[in-house]
């Protein structure tokens, strides 16, 4: 879980010169003066594991005709379509990228001059699939690269419903905010505060993971270890995932 928190005062507390003092309308100077107003940034991050992972899986066909090069790649797609259902995906949870088809072309050297060599045409088309299998990752990589995937991006990991995390670190960023608005008011000989007015706004960050053919490599350094969880059947590791809030809290100190 991480942490962060700043704090400003306004002026005689640095009264009433702050932007954040600034913003409460209707406040007189001498109001401001018997009452100071405090505004504090409060970050609650929490670590999650995360429970489901999206790919994108690419299949290429090539021929001299470029008809022959689209029915190529339909037929190779189907194929690769049939074996993501038989792997447990869901309808719902298969969706297509895009379908492209450019010319081919070689690069060659005759003479000393360099030249274009037209080679036929190429067609693919890209699929996003996602799953909640985290187990089997691994295995689901080897079953779409035996039905003919030529491309997979991915694993990019994600928590399927961040909002019951996002209300704990809501709740835990509230608690903080008014236990430290309330230190500074008693260093500042005032009692209590009252909450004036609050902003949110919410973070979400991971470490991808990305797999061309049988190469896995992580981006970035590694997160700590999570808790055991079950044997899996590779070495994919989803690590953890920081879900969490930012709140700007503004408090009127009281007697």
């Amino acid at each position: 879980m991480f942490r962060s928190a700043s704090a400003f005062l306004p002026l005689a507390l640095l009264l009433a010169s702050s932007p954040a003092a600034a913003q409460i309308i209707g406040a007189a100077p001498a109001e401001l003066a018997a009452n100071p107003v405090i505004t504090l940034q409060i970050s609650e991050q929490l670590r999650t594991v995360p429970d489901q992972a999206t790919l994108t899986i690419s299949t290429e066909g090539r021929a001299l005709k470029a008809t022959d090069a689209l029915a190529d790649n339909r037929a190779k797609t189907e194929t690769l379509l049939s074996a993501i259902r038989q792997a447990g995906i869901a309808d719902k949870d298969i969706q297509t990228q895009g379908i492209s088809l450019n010319a081919d072309y070689d690069y060659v050297t005759t003479s000393g001059r360099g030249q274009r060599v037209f080679r036929g045409y190429v067609a693919s088309n890209s699929v996003r699939i996602k799953t909640r299998d985290l187990d089997r990752l691994t295995g689901l990589l080897d079953k779409l690269t035996s039905a003919g995937a030529t491309g997979i991006n991915g694993p990019y990991f994600e928590i399927a419903d961040p909002l019951p995390i996002r209300a704990r670190a809501r709740t835990q960023a509230m608690a903080r905010g008014v236990a430290e608005a309330t230190e500074y008011a008693r260093n500042a000989g005032f009692s209590r505060v009252s909450l004036l007015t609050v902003q949110e706004g919410v973070s979400y960050r991971g470490t991808d993971i990305v797999v061309t053919g049988s190469r896995i490599l992580s981006a970035g350094a590694p997160p700590p270890p999570p808790p055991p969880a079950p044997e899996r059947d590779g070495a994919i590791a989803p690590g953890q995932i920081e879900t969490g809030v930012t709140l700007t809290l503004q408090y009127r100190m009281e007697r």
